[in-house]
């Protein structure tokens, strides 16, 4: 059913709200002058700007997902097994994209991981544009 999707779609929601707290959190020393270091520096000073690109990130390519999420939805026909097993590589691309992102700086690993996630979003659109032809 068309609404095997809405699982995926929630669990990026929830990787997004996570991450929000997660920024939250990270500027909190700053906004608030809570757990400053004793110098006065901010603890989370070099992981807060990654948080906050990734974060933003989060509402880049994932766009295409949401939009490819709900055109299967709203068609009314079945997401099968191949939507549904797509839009879960995507969103399991995008934990480990954020882990990858937020925790190190490695660029490459970063990209490979990204590049999954693209592939996933595009070929969740072929089978789309397939089915319509």
């Amino acid at each position: 059913m068309s609404n095997d999707l809405i699982l995926p779609m929630f669990a990026h929601i929830i990787l997004c709200v996570s991450l929000y707290a997660l920024l939250t959190l990270a500027r909190a020393p700053k906004v608030w002058g809570i757990g400053l270091r004793d110098d006065g520096a901010n603890p989370w000073g070099e992981t807060e700007p990654r948080i906050s690109a990734n974060l933003k990130n989060q509402f880049e390519w994932p766009l295409f997902f949401y939009i490819a999420c709900l055109l299967q939805i709203t068609t009314g026909e079945t997401a099968g097994a191949l939507q549904t097993a797509l839009a879960w590589i995507f969103v399991a691309g995008r934990v480990i994209h954020s882990v990858v992102q937020i925790g190190t700086n490695n660029i490459r690993l970063r990209g490979i991981v990204f590049t999954i996630n693209f592939i996933a979003v595009l070929a969740m659109w072929a089978e789309l544009a397939y089915r319509a032809l």
